[in-house]
């Protein structure tokens, strides 16, 4: 989760061919439909997974590739739970940190098609989104000109996920008093609409904009309104301790940090998910702006928002994007390792692990191993 601009920019060569972009343009289109991997296909992806694991010593690692509305493969490896050596299977729940930043993003825009909101709203302050729900005016400089695709491009002025990032600072607050405390005693860096700088902080405020909307908790809604709508049926917000696991979701394990010592239940819009690999497949070729399946959103509005700003050319409204026309999160957290990525050849793919090794290439190692793992199809031109 503790991912800054320079991150992104790694990750943003990571997360692309090898090819330069005139050559991509070239390539003859995808078929229409794709075989599933051969048996000495999937032995050589699980190869590559097993060397990926043992250099980060991982315990268990999950992934899935879509294309066209099918997930085409997955697959798991290793050990959902050490101590009672539980295998893992693609069925295993893994957190998915700020993956979870891109659900939060479109389900805010079902909400502008709907003309419930625009992006150029401001949040905070009389006749804003949430008005003075979380304290009366005066606030610092320029609060109360933040806009909701400020928030959506981490442009809003501070709140950076730095060491004093507010989503890991007063765990026993709730969000109304975390939200109310940061606003009173957190002044921004910077007007905003200017300067990239993550924020967790951010995203966890369009939350509550989506509950202020709806009048519906922010999980409820987007499970109802956005993950219902692309066949998936057993997501949810993780718990903060291992007794609160969901059935089905796999341990974490933590490399020297403390997988449950963190408030990760009040992360829900900027990464308190749990799902399968299989899930977050599903829910990009939903909003892939490819033909098949039918998206969920019309294709101006995906243009918009995976459209990056002038300030920030590797992050639109929250997804990860470059010129060779890939979108993709990633995530992190003590425990917890994610990519899920829509590429410029029709597929979909994610992988999930309950480990990290912070300080490393692991993340984008992890990008590369999806699309090493899907160029062991030549077929499937992946480039």
């Amino acid at each position: 989760m503790r991912f800054g601009r320079r991150d992104f920019v790694k990750l943003a060569a990571a997360a692309l061919p090898l090819l330069p972009h005139n050559v991509l343009a070239q390539l003859a289109p995808n078929p229409p439909s794709i075989r599933s991997p051969s048996p000495a296909e999937r032995s050589a992806m699980a190869r590559l997974a097993h060397s990926f694991m043992d250099k980060y010593g991982v315990p268990a690692l999950s992934f899935a590739i879509g294309y066209a509305g099918t997930v085409v493969h997955e697959d798991a490896f290793g050990l959902a739970d050490i101590e009672r050596n539980e295998a893992v299977t693609p069925r295993h729940l893994f957190r998915i940190a700020s993956v979870s930043k891109m659900i939060t993003s479109v389900t805010l825009f079902r909400l502008i098609e709907e003309s419930r909101l625009k992006l150029t709203d401001r949040v905070f302050g009389p006749g804003a989104l949430l008005g003075t729900d979380y304290g009366q005016p005066p606030y610092s400089p320029s609060i109360d000109q933040i806009t909701l695709e400020h928030l959506l491009t981490h442009a809003a002025g501070g709140w950076s996920n730095d060491n004093r990032d507010p989503m890991f600072t007063h765990p026993r607050m709730d969000h109304a008093q975390l939200i109310a405390w940061t606003l009173a005693n957190r002044p921004l860096d910077r007007p905003p609409g200017q300067h990239y700088a993550y924020s967790n902080f951010g995203y966890c405020v369009l939350g509550r904009v989506i509950e202020k909307l709806t009048g519906q908790a922010y999980a409820e809604h987007v499970r109802a309104e956005v993950l219902a709508r692309c066949g998936v049926a057993d997501m949810t917000i993780a718990g903060n301790t291992r007794d609160q696991r969901q059935a089905g979701e796999v341990a974490y394990y933590g490399q020297g940090e403390g997988p449950y010592d963190m408030n990760v239940r009040r992360m829900d819009s900027h990464g308190g998910w749990i799902a399968t690999p299989s899930d977050l497949v599903q829910f990009l070729m939903h909003v892939d702006g490819y033909a098949r399946p039918a998206n969920i959103l019309r294709p101006r509005t995906i243009e918009v928002m995976t459209t990056a700003p002038a300030y920030s050319p590797n992050y639109a409204k929250g997804f990860c994007v470059n010129k060779f026309d890939n979108w993709w999160h990633n995530g992190s957290l003590p425990g917890t390792s994610t990519i899920a990525v829509r590429t410029h050849g029709g597929f979909c793919w994610a992988a999930f692990t309950n480990a990290r090794r912070r300080n490393s290439s692991m993340d984008g190692d992890l990008d590369n191993l999806n699309w090493s793992m899907a160029r062991q199809v030549a077929e499937w031109r992946v480039a």
